[in-house]
């Protein structure tokens, strides 16, 4: 192997992992602006007064039951208001899941996360699964958020 053949190598290696970097960096600024702006509707109208008068019920109602669904449904404008200008909700789009980028379901999964911690019996590997059929989220993508919760929550 030749000096040239080094140097060239070494050359296109640098000038992948610079691109590589630009790229990381790029997701990361658009990780960072969603973490400044997540659940800001939540401090606005119809959100605001509606989720302060039943923030106490949600922390005592178990994510997914029928009782955890009829307190949604009483809530309903506050959540469909919520859904429709947050798009790290499936419920966002019309295609739920599929309509969502990396950003969305990384954001969503931080927010499944947290929002365990306010429900009664909260588990993130549970809301996950619940999720799963509600959502019809592929096992795959199933293995690789709980993966991800497991290394970093």
């Amino acid at each position: 192997m030749t000096n040239e053949e080094l140097l060239t190598h070494d050359s296109a290696t640098l000038a992948h992992v610079n691109e590589v970097r630009e790229n990381i960096w790029t997701l990361i600024k658009a990780l960072d602006k969603r973490a400044q702006v997540h659940d800001a509707s939540k401090f606005e109208d119809p959100e605001r007064k509606i989720f302060a008068a039943n923030t106490t019920k949600l922390a005592i109602t178990e994510y997914g039951t029928d009782s955890y669904k009829q307190l949604l449904e009483s809530i309903k404008p506050a959540i469909d208001h919520h859904y429709a200008v947050n798009r790290h909700h499936p419920e966002h789009f019309t295609d739920g899941i599929a309509g969502m980028d990396l950003i969305d379901l990384l954001e969503m999964l931080a927010d499944w996360t947290a929002a365990t911690k306010r429900n009664k019996n909260g588990n993130p590997h549970k809301s996950i699964d619940f999720n799963q059929k509600r959502f019809g989220i592929c096992p795959q993508l199933v293995e690789i958020l709980k993966n991800t919760v497991n290394r970093y929550f």
